[in-house]
């Protein structure tokens, strides 16, 4: 494990244990560099609400490619509205440790767009 890991590790450590002692609903967000994935877990940690990746078939054969921006703002956009269908209106943002700009900005600044609020 490089230090860069290490480091998003130990961001990802502090930022889940402040959200799991709220007790919230979380966005959690997690990218490599091709794909993007994003999920809704409930406040007691054990079940999830909504997903939403771009390894979807539906969601990657629309995209040219799912590494990018634009595959970013396509899942904050299906997230929102699975978890708007699901009755998930307020959730707050758990970006497993990734700094917040580019494709984490996107999705995040997408999901509110389209109904999420944190």
């Amino acid at each position: 494990m490089n230090f860069k890991s290490k480091i998003r590790k130990k961001r990802a450590l502090k930022i889940r244990c402040k959200l799991k002692s709220l007790k919230v609903i979380r966005l959690v967000v997690h990218k490599t560099s091709r794909h993007i994935y994003a999920q809704i877990i409930s406040s007691d940690n054990f079940s999830i609400i909504a997903f939403a990746s771009t390894l979807e078939k539906e969601i990657s054969k629309n995209l040219s490619y799912t590494g990018n921006k634009k595959s970013a703002q396509v899942i904050g956009k299906i997230i929102a509205q699975r978890a708007l269908k699901k009755g998930v209106k307020k959730v707050s943002f758990d970006r497993s440790g990734f700094k917040y700009h580019g494709r984490i900005m996107e999705l995040a600044n997408s999901a509110r767009k389209f109904g999420l609020q944190f």
